[in-house]
């Protein structure tokens, strides 16, 4: 069994696929439009091992994120160089004390969704 992909859905497609886009550096693969009620917009890494699909329902603009949820993960070869990107954009941050198992920032997408950058990968 292989994981097919986490959905969200968003408030503002157009900054949310900035921040996924723009800024994380996925791509998107494909947009299905599903009558007038929604659009899923399927985007995935360079190596396409993993998906996120943003769900717009259209006419609703709002929802309360419920607490079931955690948050998306990125990994980073350069973290440094990420937290300089957010800064530059103005963006809230919080960065862990780098320990030997981990270094990482969590912010929010333009939804609110709490994201992870972790430096590396594990072994």
């Amino acid at each position: 069994m292989k994981l097919a992909h986490t959905m969200i859905r968003v408030k503002d497609l157009d900054a949310t696929l900035e921040f996924y886009t723009g800024f994380l550096g996925l791509n998107e693969t494909r947009r299905k439009p599903i009558g007038d009620e929604a659009t899923l917009v399927f985007l995935e890494d360079d190596a396409g091992a993993y998906q996120i699909e943003l769900t717009v329902n259209h006419g609703k603009s709002d929802y309360e994120l419920g607490d079931q949820f955690g948050h998306l993960a990125f990994f980073t070869d350069d973290l440094e160089k990420v937290v300089t990107d957010v800064e530059a954009r103005g963006w809230w941050y919080r960065r862990s004390k780098p320990t030997v198992s981990a270094n990482y920032i969590f912010l929010k997408d333009p939804n609110g969704y709490d994201i992870e950058i972790l430096q590396g990968r594990p072994d």
